[in-house]
């Protein structure tokens, strides 16, 4: 594990749709100065306000995690959170033209292959591990989640997903840092359920969402027309279902890369309690509201404890 701050060689552009809003977005994620940490700036508002990237600031968690202040508003950051955590990125400037981070292919594989081509600057100060002093949980009697945070000498994660499903049963996945961030979590795309699509489209929460950066999984039957009507929604009349349960837009790295994708989302979301933490985390059916809430409980206690 890195002992050092390290930030970014250069500056990288990506450009895209969001997830959610369906809004066209540039972005430049950028080298920032030690002990900057990470920070989102509106470079199409007036003044260009900046968001840290902390648990405090989050406004929404309705299916991706939401920063904001005042009037500036970053949606869907996780991804990009996730690659720089796993990683080894500190301090990154994120500029932002619109109000969402483009989704790309629905994973973190683009901000990878981009960054790690170049590798990282070591900028010559110690990093600020977050320590635990105690265990902090979060639980959701309501849904049987839960998150935990540990005290440990180094960063680890387990997570379990249950989403009652006979396509994709009980998948688990871990990260230390022996694990490869890059090829084993990074890569893993979001996912979403078939009878899942209408709805979002109904409800303005995929607009920009296509065949190209999502598994989709086919938990219940289905009729020929319904498969019609999502086929017209993404403009791919070949789209058909898989022996396995999913539609066939894509293929799988890994059996399990749903559940993948959750530690990837979860990494992402747990950054936002201001750094790399020295601790076990273990999570049961995460989420964004979850994660985001424990990232803030774990802020607030680590503040009561300075007083």
């Amino acid at each position: 594990m890195q002992k050092n701050q390290h930030t970014l060689k250069k500056a990288y552009y990506f450009e895209g749709k969001g997830l959610h809003t369906g809004t066209y977005a540039h972005m430049k994620v950028m080298p920032a100065p030690a002990d900057y940490g990470i920070k989102f700036v509106r470079t199409d508002l007036k003044s260009h306000p900046e968001i840290e990237a902390l648990a405090e600031n989050v406004s929404n968690t309705a299916r991706s995690t939401t920063i904001s202040r005042n009037e500036a508003v970053a949606v869907t950051i996780e991804h990009i959170m996730s690659a720089l955590t796993g990683l080894g990125v500190d301090n990154a400037i994120i500029e932002l033209d619109n109000i969402e981070v483009p989704i790309l292919d629905g994973s973190a594989r683009l901000y990878i292959e981009a960054i790690t081509k170049d590798g990282l600057k070591n900028q010559g100060v110690p990093r600020k591990f977050i320590d635990v002093p105690q265990t902090v949980e979060i639980k959701d009697e309501r849904t049987g989640s839960w998150v935990k945070i540990e005290p440990a000498s180094g960063p680890s994660a387990d997570l379990t997903v249950d989403f009652g499903s006979h396509v994709l049963g009980v998948q688990s996945a871990h990260w230390d840092p022996t694990v490869d961030y890059a090829s084993e979590i990074g890569i893993c795309r979001t996912f979403c359920f078939f009878h899942e699509i209408e709805y979002l489209f109904r409800n303005n929460l995929i607009k920009g969402g296509d065949v190209d950066n999502a598994i989709v999984v086919v938990e219940k039957p289905v009729t020929p027309e319904q498969i019609g009507t999502v086929a017209r929604l993404f403009n791919r009349p070949d789209i058909d279902i898989t022996s396995e349960g999913y539609l066939n837009n894509l293929q799988l790295h890994f059996p399990d890369e749903c559940g993948r994708h959750k530690l990837l989302d979860l990494m992402g979301d747990l950054r936002l309690a201001g750094g790399y933490l020295n601790a076990h985390i273990s999570a049961y059916k995460p989420g964004h509201s979850i994660n985001t809430k424990a990232a803030k409980a774990l802020r607030a206690l680590l503040k009561d404890l300075t007083k």
